[in-house]
């Protein structure tokens, strides 16, 4: 038996892939990360699966809870949110599962800054404005960052900037990134991207801890710093050049 570790998508139940789906439907046992899934996607497991909510769960109870449905020989749907490359915690259940000899596969999902810049309608990589992405997150009360990876660093290379875990801390962050991209710096915040009750701040890095404070957006949001925000006069791509090499 297998755990597919799968990602559940940013929040809309039908952003999920077609493998994710299938899975979920036929798994006995479901783990899944709160409130944080949507309940539509938790419908769809099969009748009289064993749903088990992990939001009050440590480390080793998870584990547990997966080798014993290992164990008794039933498949299990373990949701993460957005994409579980990206902040899912997913390593370290994968080294306690190998530590016990139980197989396990990895489904992609939607990742939250991917919803986020569709709810935006920007690409986050435009020609002659920026072409690099940074994923990345600032640590308060949450896990250290590593030596070397200072948000200053990032922002001094002009890339589009894709914050998570940060929304709670934009009075202090905003003037910090503001010394790099400029206090006109477009931003956008997008909090709960693709669900009912998404909501979307747009500003710049001078106005937009204001709006968070306002808008009382406190958790589960992705911060987007860039020029690409706003970008309208930009080289169109190579890739559909007229003068290009065929």
């Amino acid at each position: 038996m297998t755990i597919h570790f799968i990602g559940a998508g940013p929040g809309a139940p039908d952003l999920v892939t077609v493998r994710a789906a299938r899975l979920i439907a036929s798994a006995p046992v479901c783990l899944y990360a709160g409130a944080l899934v949507p309940r539509e996607l938790l419908d769809t497991a099969p009748a009289g699966a064993r749903l088990v909510d992990t939001a009050d769960l440590d480390l080793d109870q998870i584990t547990a809870e997966l080798v014993a449905a290992h164990r008794a020989g039933q498949d299990v749907a373990r949701l993460h949110s957005g994409d579980p490359s990206v902040y899912s915690a997913m390593a370290e259940q994968m080294r306690r599962l190998d530590a016990a000899g139980v197989p396990y596969d990895v489904v992609p999902g939607v990742p939250a800054f991917a919803a986020a810049a569709a709810s935006l309608r920007r690409e986050l990589t435009v020609p002659g404005v920026a072409q690099t992405v940074v994923l990345t997150r600032t640590s308060a009360r949450s896990t250290p960052m590593p030596p070397g990876e200072e948000l200053a660093a990032y922002a001094a290379t002009g890339a589009t900037l894709v914050l998570h875990l940060a929304v709670q801390r934009m009075d202090e962050l905003a003037p910090e990134l503001a010394a790099h991209y400029g206090d006109d710096c477009p931003v956008a915040v997008v909090a709960r991207a693709s669900r009912d009750d998404e909501r979307v701040l747009r500003g710049t890095l001078a106005d937009i801890a204001g709006q968070v404070t306002a808008a009382g957006v406190r958790r589960t949001a992705v911060v987007v710093v860039g020029r690409v925000l706003a970008a309208e006069q930009f080289l169109d791509s190579h890739l559909y050049s007229t003068t290009r090499p065929r």
